[in-house]
């Protein structure tokens, strides 16, 4: 009886043991399944924050599918890397190569999660902005508190007043900070990049086809980028405020499409270093839409090339 007892529990342990493995793939050559949330991304990797374990580091290849569903049924269509954005949740199957490290052969997602991914990144510019405000703000209280200090020393008869405003101040900076606070961590997987290149390339009027002029800067920028470890290149289109809205959407992200293929079949920029491209349409115009120059600068495709900066410092 006892043997049989031991027995049990050794095949327990084992069982256990496998499962682990199947898990998380701690060995090497061990077929893995993950599904997690992209919370950084650099050209070559990513990193997954699994639901209920570890954060794993996804490495990327020129033979890794991303996919996504096409209908109904188990059809998928093929997707660039480029949509593998930070806060889009996928569904990874690979082989473990390290400690919590996977070779990805096939990432799946679906086009929801991807919709949800870019309307949080679409958010992060005016979020930024509030969050600069709020810290302009509490520079200024703290400057109204030091003239507060200053107004009780040289006048008795104004102290209680003053502290009285000072009480205030010191609320309004408290809450201004615990703004940014909660700002802050709800964007910092996001915006934790270093910009080493921005660019803008323009168009005319209605057009999609990159000038000689755009072509030249598009090639200087790549020709830095390329030199530097991890990077993603962010493409953003908009359009002016000329015609109506479905048609400026339209045309942003054809100028976007435009530059991102320029970058890839000619400024040897690989496919998985490009980040989904962004259609903003007339959103956060650079100049007035009311005249024809202000109009010019609008029609543009804005190109940035980010790094970690985590990978920037080291």
């Amino acid at each position: 009886m006892k043997r049989k007892w031991i027995e049990k529990i050794a095949c327990l342990v084992l069982l256990c043991c496998m499962t682990a493995t199947l898990a998380y793939g701690q060995s090497n050559a061990d077929k893995v399944k993950i599904k997690g949330l992209i919370t950084e991304r650099t050209g070559d990797s990513m990193v997954l924050k699994t639901f209920g374990g570890p954060n794993v580091v996804v490495v990327l290849t020129d033979d890794t599918k991303v996919q996504k569903p096409k209908g109904l049924g188990l059809r998928r269509t093929q997707m660039s890397a480029a949509v593998l954005i930070p806060g889009l949740k996928v569904e990874v199957n690979g082989v473990g190569e390290a400690q919590n490290k996977v070779v990805a052969n096939t990432i799946n997602y679906s086009q929801d999660d991807l919709e949800t991914a870019e309307t949080i990144q679409a958010g992060l510019v005016p979020t930024q902005r509030a969050v600069n405000a709020n810290a302009q703000d509490i520079q200024a209280n703290r400057e109204k508190i030091q003239t507060n200090a200053l107004g009780v020393s040289a006048n008795q008869a104004q102290t209680a007043a003053n502290k009285q405003q000072i009480a205030v101040n010191q609320k309004q900076i408290e809450s201004n900070q615990q703004e940014i606070a909660d700002t802050t961590k709800r964007f910092n997987d996001l915006t934790d990049y270093a910009t080493k290149g921005d660019i803008k390339v323009n168009f005319a009027i209605g057009s999609s086809v990159i000038s000689e002029q755009g072509r030249a800067a598009l090639k200087s920028l790549a020709h830095d980028a390329v030199n530097l470890t991890g990077y993603i290149v962010q493409v953003q289109g908009y359009a002016d405020a000329s015609g109506n809205a479905a048609m400026n959407q339209q045309l942003s992200m054809a100028r976007a499409d435009a530059v991102i293929a320029y970058l890839i079949q000619n400024c040897n920029i690989p496919v998985r270093h490009i980040v989904a491209p962004g259609a903003m349409g007339t959103f956060d115009p650079t100049a007035p839409n009311e005249t024809a120059q202000g109009r010019a600068e609008n029609r543009r495709v804005e190109v940035k090339v980010l790094v970690n900066k985590g990978l920037a410092g080291s």
